[in-house]
């Protein structure tokens, strides 16, 4: 069978940048041992699959390791590869997932994503993930993943995982995000995820879900840019709307191609 595949760097405008993602559009549903497979061999951080169904798109993640109930960067790759690739004729764009559904909007090339607000409530560092860490937090908080909060952006810029020792802990489908208040931008994170191929993920949307909310409550103001500090970076416009976040990006396609599976 062969299956068009789209690779698409997502929260950025240069190719090269921002966290990529790749594509694939289906019929059907394959099983899930396939797509896994499928996932694995793309070896980047998520692969998102989509089947159209009338008006709205079903729309799952994989990572090389497992299925995932929400990413940010894919869902943001699949609507640009539907706007840009695929004619997609719908104003909006309604994903439905295994988080709900999804709606993403376009304007301009800017994406936006409506998503659902994880706040983040205070909670203990385990030892393990303290051990792991060059830099202990000034603070410590937990959704979905651990939100460590930091005191300066260099600090978040200076962290090293010794990941022999955070590779112990299984946060399965979560991580770690670190963060802090920006210099340039109103905040900063990372974000690392145990057990998995790829440690550190360059763009993660999905955490912003948990840092919007914390950090519009303490910087008082509900419109922010951040930015992620991995080596490729990529930058997000956030807004609190208090039950869900908004999280924009822009998208650059990087390969079109098509792959075969047996």
């Amino acid at each position: 069978m062969k299956l068009a595949l789209f690779q698409v760097d997502s929260f950025t405008r240069e190719t090269f940048k921002g966290n990529p993602a790749c594509v694939v559009p289906l019929d059907f549903w394959l099983s899930d041992e396939i797509l896994l497979n499928i996932a694995k061999e793309n070896a980047v951080a998520e692969t998102a699959f989509f089947v159209i169904n009338n008006d709205r798109v079903h729309l799952r993640w994989f990572t090389p390791e497992i299925e995932m109930d929400l990413c940010g960067h894919a869902t943001l790759a699949a609507a640009h590869v539907l706007k840009t690739c695929l004619s997609y004729s719908g104003k909006d764009i309604v994903f439905t997932t295994l988080s709900g559904d999804l709606l993403v909007t376009e304007q301009d090339g800017l994406y936006t994503l409506n998503f659902p607000s994880r706040k983040p409530l205070v909670s203990e560092l385990p030892e393990i993930i303290k051990n792991a860490l060059n830099i202990q937090p000034a603070i410590v908080l937990k959704s979905r993943d651990y939100v460590l909060v930091y005191n300066s952006e260099q600090e978040i810029k200076d962290i090293k995982i010794d990941r022999q020792v955070f590779d112990q802990i299984n946060l399965d489908p979560g991580g770690v995000v670190v963060t802090a208040k920006g210099e340039e931008y109103d905040f900063v994170s990372r974000y690392f995820t145990p057990q998995s191929s790829i440690l550190e993920d360059p763009v993660t949307g999905s955490s912003h879900c948990s840092l919007i909310p914390y950090w519009s409550a303490r910087l008082q103001k509900s419109e922010m840019k951040a930015i992620q500090l991995s080596e490729r970076t990529g930058v997000l416009y956030c807004t609190d709307k208090g039950s869900s976040v908004l999280i924009a990006g822009y998208a650059k396609t990087y390969a079109i191609g098509a792959l075969w599976t047996e």
